[in-house]
């Protein structure tokens, strides 16, 4: 007898292929029939007229921690979302030296400042009972609705290893042994592999460079080439670079790293904008440069713009404007006053305009930002209004509008920046970088900078966009994307497709409806603590692994998900 069947389809198999109708049984966590089944079943639904595709799998997420309090990994889940990769840009909690317990109050910290995660939250909401990669695994065992898979933060081993000597110091011999050890050791126990952060922007809760952006190449290609000593098993990488355009030594260190290791080198994120139409070529010749010598470099890059939220008050993109941080890491009341200097708005200005601001250049037009929620009777009725408009009605320039706002709210007022990239020769250009075959569609960092940002929802939100929006990609190739092509660079067995004998792991929706609410910020993370959420609209039901998991927008409670371990649950891709 089959668990569940879901009558009269369109199957859309993640191939690529044309949809088709058809009946779909799911028995034992597998998909076991497709076509048209008399098999009796315990359950059935009549889904005439809906799109049943694989699970879509998010290659770039930082759920290390709010799993623990969110099995459910949402906004994720509901968006369709049934693997996730985490542990990314060289961040994860363990492993833990035992013999220093102060580390894991580092740990928090790091994340609550490089991540944007609740401190509360973290400190509340996870037990922080394990010391190796694999006792981290086995808490997560049995208790998460998501399948989930982790690569090892170079941050936690360099840590482990070096202790507070790993932020400026380098290793022994002995040391890097040791590093490579206790790498092999998480690998063992299911580790999907590196990731690792040689990003300027990463700062720790001290507001020093974290610990892997002190290592150098010998280092970094040491841990690469213990990656390929493993089954299954990945690279990510950030530089500083992949946020605008890779330098020469850049490009050296990614290609160098994918070649030794002989695996695919993923990183994150490619920001595609006509006005800068040299970009994309200059980030993608790394993926040219690695084919040639042997390894497989991959850009990830949003199918959506994800808006931002923004504030003076605390800590968001802004801060990383060259010059800016120091400003406004300031106590409020010296922040407010530095920012009425009109000579200190002038060199803020000019630094957030300058080629070293690289990427951040697209914060600088203050004119374009929308006021989000404010807090004094000063501001009222100013929500939802473009600064541009309100400094023409002050005869004030629009940054120093900006300042004046945010100053009489304390700088708590919320910040919209719209985004210059939005234009149809940018989105063009998207269409044609999608095809490109070492880019994936991926970036959302979900679970982390949980109040500035909501990317979960990119997935229901892009096929809203191609069906009914700018149509820029067939249904059946939207859906690869977002499912096979993920599944088979990670090399995930039997996901991403949907073929008799795979996990059951589908999504079911409208394909008149799909799409995502606009996120709001609600509070119901540990210690109250706030997050931007947003609901998904169109989506009947996700399965994880054959059970039930999401219908109509609610979690159903169940936790069928699966830690996912490199070898078990991944084949190698090779680079050859």
């Amino acid at each position: 007898m089959l668990d569940h069947v879901i009558k009269g389809v369109t199957v859309v198999d993640g191939t690529g292929a044309p949809g088709y109708t058809a009946d779909v049984g799911l028995r034992g966590g597998r998909i076991a029939a497709i076509g048209k089944i008399t098999e009796a079943a315990r359950s059935s639904e009549d889904a005439a007229g809906l799109v049943l595709a694989p699970g879509f799998v998010d290659p770039h997420t930082h759920y290390d921690a709010q799993l623990f309090w969110d099995p459910y990994a949402t906004p994720s889940l509901n968006h369709g979302v049934t693997t996730v990769a985490a542990g990314n840009c060289g961040f994860t909690l363990a492993p833990l030296n035992p013999a220093r317990p102060e580390d894991a109050d580092y740990t928090r910290r790091m994340m609550s400042k490089v991540e944007g995660m609740s401190l509360v939250a973290l400190e509340e909401g996870a037990p922080w009972n394990w010391h190796t990669f694999g006792e981290y695994l086995d808490a997560l065992e049995g208790r998460i609705a998501v399948n989930a898979g982790f690569m090892v933060g170079h941050c936690a081993l360099r840590r482990y290893v070096m202790g507070p000597d790993a932020i400026g110091g380098q290793p022994t011999g002995e040391q890097l042994a040791a590093m490579v050890r206790l790498f092999h050791e998480a690998m063992d126990a299911g580790a999907w592999g590196l990731s690792t952060t040689q990003s300027s922007t990463h700062s720790d809760g001290d507001g020093k460079p974290v610990a892997s952006r002190h290592a150098g190449p010998a280092e970094l290609l040491a841990l690469a080439r213990a990656v390929g000593e493993h089954e299954g098993t990945q690279i990510e990488a950030i530089v500083a670079g992949c946020l605008d355009q890779f330098s020469d030594a850049e490009i050296d260190l990614l290609v160098e790293m994918s070649a030794a290791a002989g695996r695919p080198l993923n990183w994150n994120v490619l920001t595609v904008d006509a006005a800068v139409p040299e970009r994309v070529p200059r980030q993608l010749s790394a993926s040219e440069r690695a084919r040639k010598a042997g390894g497989r470099v991959v850009a990830l890059t949003m199918p959506i713009l994800t808006p931002m939220n923004m504030s003076l008050g605390t800590f968001c993109a802004l801060n990383l404007i060259p010059g800016w941080g120091p400003i406004l890491g300031l106590p409020v009341p010296d922040r407010i006053a530095k920012l009425r200097d009109a000579e200190v708005r002038a060199e803020m200005l000019r630094r957030a305009d300058s080629k070293e601001a690289g990427v951040f250049r697209r914060l600088a037009n203050f004119g374009r930002y929308v006021i989000g929620d404010t807090y004094s009777p000063r501001n009222e009725g100013l929500t939802g209004r473009v600064v541009k408009d309100i400094a023409a009605e002050r005869g004030q320039d629009p940054f120093h509008c900006l300042v004046e706002i945010c100053a009489a709210d304390d700088l708590r007022t919320v910040l919209w920046p719209m985004p210059t990239d939005n234009d149809p020769d940018s989105w063009a250009l998207r269409a044609e970088t999608w095809r490109h075959e070492d880019v994936l569609l991926g970036g959302s960092d979900a679970g982390a900078h949980l109040d500035r940002m909501c990317g979960a929802p990119y997935t229901t939100r892009f096929l809203g966009d191609c069906l009914r929006g700018r149509k820029l990609v067939p249904l059946e190739q939207a859906v690869k994307m977002l499912t096979d092509d993920p599944a088979r660079l990670f090399g995930l067995r039997e996901r991403g497709r949907v073929r008799e004998g795979f996990h059951a792991d589908l999504v079911l929706f409208d394909p008149e409806r799909i799409d995502a609410g606009q996120a709001t910020l609600v509070h119901d993370l540990p210690g109250e603590s706030p997050r931007l959420d947003s609901r998904a609209i169109g989506v009947r039901a996700v399965w994880v692994n054959g059970v039930e998991a999401i219908r109509d927008d609610v979690v159903t409670g169940a936790v069928p998900g699966k830690v996912l371990r490199s070898g078990r649950d991944t084949r190698t891709v090779s680079t050859k």
